[in-house]
């Protein structure tokens, strides 16, 4: 069974900081691209951060351009998004996916393995 597991969400103060992880099992992902999403209360999902799937290249959406960086570990089949300087609107649940091309693309609809979500909550 493949699996997307995502980890270290939490409520945090305006200002801090948190990194979440996204561990795969069940497959390899080391020649896909991967992405993060985020989806706040009554909104829909939104692109964060993907990267390509040797790190050559990454993309960030861009209310979370130079506050958040996108990095992966192929040897452990693991991503990371490190999040700084939080604001309250970061406030959402955040997903990881798999996507179906090996470059890290923006579009929802290029990425066909999910995680659960981790809750991310910034407190102002």
């Amino acid at each position: 069974q493949v699996q997307l597991v995502e980890s270290g969400g939490g409520l945090v103060q305006a200002g801090a900081s948190l990194r979440l992880a996204c561990a795969a099992s069940g497959r390899t992902f080391t020649t896909n691209g991967m992405g993060w999403f985020r989806q706040a209360p009554g909104k829909g999902r939104e692109f964060v951060a993907a990267i390509s799937w040797n790190s050559g290249s990454t993309n960030y959406g861009d209310s979370v351009k130079g506050r958040f960086t996108i990095s992966r570990d192929n040897a452990k089949n693991t991503v990371y998004l490190q999040m700084n300087t939080l604001k309250p609107e970061d406030t959402a649940v955040y997903y990881c996916a798999a996507d179906k091309t090996a470059w890290g693309l923006t579009a929802l609809s290029s990425y066909d393995y999910w995680g659960q979500g981790t809750q991310v909550t910034v407190s102002s």
